[in-house]
């Protein structure tokens, strides 16, 4: 690959990117007043972080059964409304204590 082509990846990286962002602050001047729309931008950020973290739960240790018993700990957890520091600790002691059964 030349010099050249690299500049020209990067530059059109950088206008795709910018584009993403700005064209819906150019185009949609006014409030969104469908309640489908509403609903589906307000959830787009969970999904987005749920799709990112959930493959990482699973490969993040190197037996499955871990990986499985620290999303089930920190999905009942969290669904109980404890807070992060403690879903997180909750969640490594999992992963420490079934990597240590002999399995």
């Amino acid at each position: 690959m030349t010099v050249n082509s690299i500049y020209l990846a990067i530059l059109v990286m950088a206008a795709v990117t910018y584009l993403i962002r700005a064209l819906p602050l150019l185009l949609i001047r006014r409030e969104i007043k469908n309640r489908t729309v509403r609903s589906f931008l307000f959830y787009v950020p969970y999904v987005t972080l749920s799709v990112m973290t959930f493959p990482a739960i699973l490969t993040a240790t190197s037996v499955m059964w871990s990986a499985l018993a620290a999303l089930a700990v920190s999905l009942v957890l969290g669904l109980r409304g404890c807070k992060l520091p403690v879903v997180a600790g909750a969640a490594c002691l999992a992963v420490f204590l079934v990597e240590l059964l002999p399995l």
